[in-house]
């Protein structure tokens, strides 16, 4: 093959059997029996055992190469000895005899932790030498599962007719759901650049500029916590946009084509479209979130009537949900004071988790028994499924709290009770979501992506109350993890002013901000739609891994840090003053 090996480490076979071959790689394991050393090399591709002749020198020095450091060993294929055949290798079968072993690259300083070990390690400390953690069989596998998902992505996109285009990373500062990251400009002092959130009005222009179907494997830039499903920074896409299309037309195209990824690098059941559309007012009223997880049969219920006449103190003016949990009967006291801790620690917040059981016999026993009037009683079972041995776990609080908490509650009960469906991807669509929602100030702001078609277009933005509006807008979710989001563009400028300044911008603002996307509808823009399929998230949920910086070859910590770069960093004053920057560090 080249001057370093004729094979690579997973080729040898018995077809080589004396036949003399060169391999490289680096040194996992070494076996000194004494007359003999054993060495098992390992490439990207696999292992080969060595073994030593009966040499003195050559035992002495196979036995002190440090592990992990890269050889070249060169010698004749033979047949492994039947005890020592190795039937979980490729190459089990045989090994080389070693006639030269080089040195190509020593190791000299001790190993942070043992590379390919079942024992945990610390994160920051893999992060730190990621380059060594990269060498494991795992993360190896993850990042070449994510080369050929990105690959087969981008086949099936150009298949579909898309245009693969890149967009600038360099752009303006847009509003779009999270903070930019700003880059300053040398050349224009006091201006800044930013990195994109997403190519989203780049992908608009390209619309405009009459080309059909655009996608690009897109780069986003978010600074944004961190959470183990999301990636801090940055993070890729698979974006898309098409000209002359409707929501249905997005729809169509990723149920072509995200499905089929997943059934084709996974084993697992997989969901075909049409998926089910679930809109985000029912998301939130039977899962308490907008990104369900389909996999477990529990669902949210509104009791708030049932409970309207109840002596019970604090189900009095809230809004009360029930999950009802058939066979709960079978926990103990136990299972229902810790899903009490659960929704009352700091993360949930709920002020108490009421609960009561129906037994064998239909009779209402622990908890909050005593307030189930036979009235209340007959409701729950015929109204909202409660059966003999079902338990039921109720939420109050303030509406919105109350759906949010029963949500976390139900996710906790599928867990804990090892509801959810196995081995299977579940799809939903979430679509109809609310155009503009209440800030924190109390402030009406975009709830969505602020570049959306309104439903009902500028009669509804001018009749109705923003918070009764509807947006073209949608989410993929799969199996409680939102895979994909997308809109219905707003092409119209005069929709486009009408929408903005419902949120508190005024036209020049939209001028000023979104000026090429303002000027370039006056010239003639095809309704157009699109939506952006996650990367990072799709190869995690395909690899079947909880952490996402599992799938990514050099991410970040927790904290947003880039512990083998060190970054972020200090930079030097000269490079500040070359992009007229001061610093104001003081508290």
């Amino acid at each position: 093959m080249n001057d370093y090996r004729t094979h690579k480490c997973d080729e040898i076979s018995l077809s080589d059997i004396g036949k003399k071959v060169k391999i490289s790689g680096w040194v996992q394991t070494i076996r000194d029996l004494g007359g003999l050393v054993f060495l098992d090399i390992r490439d990207m591709y696999g292992i080969t055992q060595v073994v030593t002749s009966g040499k003195a020198e050559d035992v002495d020095f196979a036995s002190h190469i440090p592990l992990e450091s890269t050889v070249t060993v060169y010698g004749e294929v033979k047949k492994r000895d039947e005890e020592t055949i190795n039937t979980k290798l490729k190459t089990g079968l045989v090994e080389i005899r070693i006639e030269e072993i080089t040195i190509l690259g020593k190791r000299t300083k001790n190993l942070p932790f043992e590379i390919n070990t079942k024992q945990d390690i610390r994160e920051d400390l893999r992060l730190q030498y990621r380059y060594l953690d990269l060498r494991s069989e795992r993360l190896k596998n993850n990042l070449i599962l994510r080369s050929k998902v990105i690959q087969y992505l981008r086949n099936q996109m150009i298949e579909q007719g898309f245009l693969e285009v890149q967009t600038p990373i360099l752009t303006s500062s847009s509003p779009e759901g999270a903070r930019d990251y700003l880059v300053p400009s040398r050349l224009h002092p006091g201006k800044f650049y930013a990195l994109p959130q997403a190519p989203q009005q780049f992908k608009q222009l390209l619309m405009v500029s009459g080309f059909d179907k655009y996608f690009q494997i897109a780069p986003c830039f978010r600074d944004e916590d961190p959470r183990a499903d999301r990636a801090p920074g940055e993070f890729y896409q698979l974006d898309f946009e098409m000209s002359f299309a409707t929501q249905e037309d997005v729809f169509k195209v990723i149920e072509e084509v995200v499905p089929y990824t997943f059934e084709k690098f996974t084993n697992w059941k997989v969901d075909k479209g049409p998926f089910v559309r679930i809109p985000y007012k029912e998301a939130m009223e039977k899962y308490g979130i907008d990104k369900p997880d389909l996999r477990n049969p529990l669902i949210i219920q509104d009791v708030t009537e049932c409970f309207k006449d109840s002596d019970f103190n604090a189900f009095k003016g809230k809004t009360v949900k029930v999950i009802v949990v058939p066979d709960g009967n079978n926990q103990g006291r136990k299972f229902f004071d810790k899903m009490g801790e659960f929704a009352t620690s700091n993360d949930v917040g709920a002020k108490g988790l009421a609960w009561t059981k129906l037994d064998e016999n239909g009779e209402v026993t622990g908890g909050i028994a005593k307030f189930i009037t036979p009235e209340i009683k007959e409701a729950l079972q015929e109204k909202y499924g409660a059966t003999n041995n079902s338990a039921m776990f109720f939420i109050a609080d303030e509406f919105e709290k109350a759906q949010k908490i029963a949500g976390l509650v139900r996710i906790e009960l599928g867990k804990r009770l090892d509801l959810l469906e196995k081995d299977v991807y579940r799809f939903c669509f979430i679509v109809d979501f609310p155009m503009y929602e209440l800030s924190d100030e109390g402030t009406i702001d975009f709830s969505h992506n602020p570049f959306s078609m309104p439903q009902g277009g500028l009669e509804a933005l001018n009749t109705k109350d923003p918070l009764d509006v509807y947006a073209y807008q949608y989410d993929l979710v799969c199996n409680g993890y939102e895979m994909a989001s997308g809109a219905v563009r707003n092409h119209d400028p005069e929709i486009m002013v009408k929408a903005f300044e419902i949120a508190g911008y005024t036209e020049e603002d939209v001028k000023n901000r979104f000026g090429a996307l303002y000027n370039a509808f006056q010239y003639g823009t095809p309704p157009h739609a699109g939506a952006a399929p996650g990367i990072d998230r799709m190869v995690m949920l395909i690899a079947d891994s909880q952490n996402i910086r599992e799938v990514i070859a050099f991410p970040k910590n927790k904290k947003a840090r880039d512990l083998l770069m060190r970054a972020p960093s200090v930079v030097s004053k000269q490079q500040l003053k070359d992009v007229h920057i001061k610093l104001d560090l003081e508290k």
